[in-house]
């Protein structure tokens, strides 16, 4: 991590990088926060928040100040369907008169229309294309992407974001009518051991991609110019330089001045060589703009430290929030039982929607980080809480209820003297559950910023890195445990003895 990219001042005076999932753009997010602080500003990064929809929409929401975005991206994903012809019309005139690559001046008013402008180009196009083994494409005959339409049985993979963009495989297999059915979905990075395995035929691949040499990949000829051209952007809030003064000019020293074989060096070497983004970042800005920057190294016991308090915060306020509400749900629904089934219904719905598309789902209400996270984590846990209490009170033995209720005991004294005592067990069972399945889930929380263990496991996962994969999953684990074996202690505490002696 740069120095001072974690620095805890006020928000109003810092500027906040975000950056995307990928390895790229955790290196450019370091780039331009130190490339801030060089400056003498205040810069945070916020790493790997998610795909192009999620950090656009923190950007025009002012949650994140500044990222590096790509303009085809913009035209064609983030603003599709937006008069996305007069995109394409404006883009080609402005090239064929200049000669090179221009931005649209629709696109610029579109983004100032969010509040948003362009600081400028980096020097750089990061296009899309569709990789094959050099050695499989030839034996196949195959240099063309209309070559794959005698190749219906080709097994496909493709990262799960081209999957679904409207410039990625759905437009391109149109385009070309392509007959492949074998077409699945997953990890850009994963995509690639796949080739390498033999587990797949074709990928798709990003131009400055250091896998492409590496894995020896073809990049198929795009013979009918579907492909658009991406050039990597410095987008900013226009409220950023009243905000944060000498901001303006921040990003300046780096426009024009990172070229497509210098970016896929310093993919390679963070992907290849075992180098950090932050150390990959620090070397472009010494070499190519001669400022020093100082990486500050995290030992494997800060980053344990980090993500452990980050996790604990993220499954302790949540399931704290899920018990005082749902015990009280729980007994509402013993009590009113037509009342009862409509709030299991509503709380199984909740468990039953995909734990990912939840967490997105929250994101228009809490924003980026461990809001959200904590949200999704709390709707998950109502459940078994929920219904574990509604079972422990209706499951009560007949002959004790009635026998409370022949001696007259007022309905609050026997719901706190016999009731919840007998059904204790039962609700800490559900409690017990909903714990350990919030810390497993909380491990997904880093797909928006929320930290925790699920970070070094997704940039293990990006980086092919088993031992950052190993050092989240493990503590996860051994949380898990933890979590489950301090509930018992708890049980134990609680529950009256002549239960324990009962049950035992």
């Amino acid at each position: 991590m740069l120095a001072g990219c974690s620095g805890q001042g006020d928000a109003h005076s810092e500027i906040r990088i975000g950056s995307k999932k990928f390895t790229e753009g955790v290196i450019l997010g370091e780039v331009l926060t130190g490339l801030a602080t060089a400056q003498g500003l205040e810069a945070t990064h916020k790493a790997a928040l998610g795909g192009s929809r999620i950090l656009y929409n923190a950007l025009r929401r002012g949650e994140i100040d500044a990222y590096v975005e790509y303009s085809g991206t913009l035209m064609h994903e983030i603003f599709a369907g937006e008069s996305e012809a007069a995109f394409e019309e404006e883009g080609v005139q402005g090239a064929r008169e200049s000669g090179s690559p221009m931005l649209p001046p629709i696109l610029i008013q579109r983004l100032a229309a969010d509040g948003i402008r362009i600081a400028g180009v980096l020097g750089f196009e990061n296009n899309y294309a569709l990789g094959m083994p050099r050695e499989r494409a030839h034996a196949l005959g195959i240099a063309r992407i209309s070559d794959l339409l005698d190749h219906p049985r080709l097994r496909l993979r493709f990262g799960s974001e081209f999957l679904e963009r409207a410039d990625g495989w759905p437009g391109l297999a149109a385009a070309y009518r392509l007959p492949q059915t074998d077409v699945l979905g997953m990890e850009h990075e994963l995509a690639y051991r796949a080739l390498a395995t033999g587990a797949a035929d074709l990928t798709d691949v990003y131009t400055t991609d250091a896998e492409i040499a590496h894995y020896d990949l073809v990049p198929l000829q795009d013979d009918q110019g579907y492909f658009r051209r991406y050039q990597a952007l410095v987008l900013f809030r226009l409220d950023l330089p009243e905000r944060v003064p000498g901001s303006l000019d921040a990003f300046d020293p780096l426009i024009g001045h990172l070229d497509a074989p210098r970016m896929i060096q310093m993919n390679a070497d963070v992907k290849l060589g075992g180098q950090t983004e932050a150390e990959v970042a620090a070397g472009f800005l010494r070499d190519r703009l001669d400022l020093d920057i100082a990486v500050r190294a995290e030992t494997l016991w800060d980053r344990l430290l980090r993500t452990t308090l980050e996790h604990l915060v993220l499954v302790g306020v949540s399931l704290s929030g899920a018990i005082l509400v749902a015990v009280p749900l729980g007994m509402l629904a013993a009590y009113r039982q037509r009342l009862g089934q409509g709030v299991l219904a509503m709380v199984g719905i909740a468990q039953t929607i995909p734990a990912l598309a939840l967490l997105v789902f929250m994101i228009p209400f809490f924003g980026i980080g461990a809001a959200p996270a904590i949200a999704a984590l709390f709707l998950y846990s109502l459940l078994p809480i929920v219904r574990n209490t509604h079972a422990g009170i209706t499951g009560l033995s007949p002959p004790l209820v009635e026998s409370a209720l022949a001696l007259g005991l007022p309905t609050r004294t026997r719901l706190w003297r016999i009731e919840l005592p007998l059904a204790l067990p039962m609700i800490l069972a559900g409690i017990k559950t909903a714990a350990v399945i919030n810390v497993g889930g909380a491990t997904l929380g880093a797909l928006i910023g929320a930290g925790g263990y699920g970070q070094p496991i997704l940039t293990g996962i990006r980086l092919d890195d088993l031992g950052l994969i190993l050092e989240g999953a493990i503590p996860a684990a051994v949380l898990a445990l933890l979590t489950q074996w301090g509930f018992e202690r708890i049980e134990a505490r609680l529950l009256p003895r002549g239960l324990q002696s009962r049950d035992g």
